[in-house]
């Protein structure tokens, strides 16, 4: 074998783990951890009533109870992009994932300063999935049928939220003020929302990305 086809061949080699770790994923930060062969809740706090349930073998959150939120208090985000699966239980499943929450959360005054992306495939306009919750309507549907998984990526920069759901835009919007949401704070807390008791929903994969 020639010297420079060796070495190349070599280089291959050599460089293909690294080729591997190279993901889509790359520059994400996991929120819900895995430890030690199973995942774990660390550096998440619960405020109000009911919780979520971890299943530490997969990952999966279930909502129990409510209303309540889950937040993930280990740090704040600014501009960010978040990425996160999430099924529901029944059509009627109603939940939401909170951006930029203001301050640690000891009562319901968080849902006056911070936008929820809402989660209810019974819902409409501002109460559709992928609709910022009594601000700013979900353009179209785009959920997959009930007790599928589905997925968001959230885009927060500066005052422009853009939500995609299962990979079509259903929300491009500069955020203002508007219907619950007296104001919005340029820095905060992440959290999930459990609703009631009867149509829970589950989470999984909850990754953030901070932009510079």
């Amino acid at each position: 074998m020639r010297r420079s086809v060796f070495v190349a061949v070599l280089a291959c080699v050599l460089l293909a783990p690294f080729a591997d770790a190279v993901t889509p994923d790359e520059g994400y930060e996991q929120l819900l951890a895995r430890s030690g062969g199973s995942y774990e809740k660390h550096g998440w706090n619960h405020y109000g009533p009911g919780y979520f349930e971890l299943d530490e073998a997969t990952g999966v959150l279930k909502s129990q109870g409510g209303m309540g939120l889950l937040w993930y208090s280990r740090k704040t985000f600014k501009d960010f992009i978040l990425e996160l699966d999430f099924k529901c239980a029944q059509k009627n499943t109603n939940s939401g994932v909170f951006l930029r929450v203001p301050g640690v959360v000891t009562s319901d005054d968080y849902i006056y300063h911070s936008f929820e992306v809402q989660i209810n495939d019974a819902g409409r306009g501002t109460e559709m999935t992928g609709a910022a919750f009594d601000a700013e309507a979900a353009k179209v549907p785009a959920s997959k049928p009930t007790g599928e998984w589905n997925h968001f990526k959230i885009t927060f920069q500066g005052s422009l939220l853009k939500v995609e759901l299962n990979g079509k835009v259903v929300l491009d919007w500069r955020a203002e003020p508007r219907g619950k949401v007296r104001d919005f704070a340029a820095e905060g807390y992440i959290g999930l929302q459990n609703h009631d008791s009867i149509a829970p929903v589950y989470f999984r994969d909850i990754r953030v990305k901070e932009l510079k």
